[in-house]
């Protein structure tokens, strides 16, 4: 929905639900992908699955696209992980990806409760795994901070949004 549309990514508890919602009460128009974009299906076809897994967390290409065609906005934020990104990532201004160290990451998973994704023991070491790995995370874009206090940490993103960055290339 922006004249310019970015997205922000990371693994679990880096915090991509709190930069969705700061920037939102800042004015931004930021939409918490995993809630609003994301549903279980195959990451190749699109196809919709019953099968309730990290592998299976996508997006709707049709309503990313929609939702960056429109241009009401001068920036829009898309907030959230999903398996699919490769096939739309190049509609995008540029990317955000919000990192923490393994301390932070191990401390913010311990305050995880069981009903949220990264509350069960078997969620935390995938988490852990793809921190290390980082093959859920597009290979190019902005590193952010994320240890940083959410106000410095929406600062940055707002901030670097302002400047004359690339269209993201893979």
């Amino acid at each position: 929905m922006g004249v310019k549309n970015y997205l922000i990514v990371g693994v679990s508890c880096t915090g991509k639900t709190t930069v969705c919602n700061e920037l939102q009460r800042r004015g931004y128009q930021a939409f918490h992908g995993d809630r609003e974009l994301a549903y279980q299906g195959d990451p190749e076809t699109g196809e919709k699955t019953n099968t309730a897994s990290h592998e299976n967390h996508i997006w709707d290409i049709d309503k990313v696209k929609a939702l960056v065609d429109n241009k009401n906005e001068p920036v829009t934020f898309f907030c959230g992980g999903s398996r699919n990104f490769s096939k739309f990532i190049d509609l995008f201004d540029g990317v955000f990806i919000l990192e923490v160290d393994i301390e932070t990451l191990n401390q913010r998973l311990d305050e995880r409760t069981e009903d949220e994704f990264g509350g069960k023991k078997s969620e935390q070491e995938l988490i852990v795994r793809l921190h290390e790995t980082k093959e859920d995370i597009p290979k190019n874009g902005i590193i952010i901070d994320a240890t940083e206090p959410i106000e410095y940490l929406v600062d940055e993103i707002v901030r670097k949004s302002e400047g004359n960055y690339l269209r993201y290339k893979e």
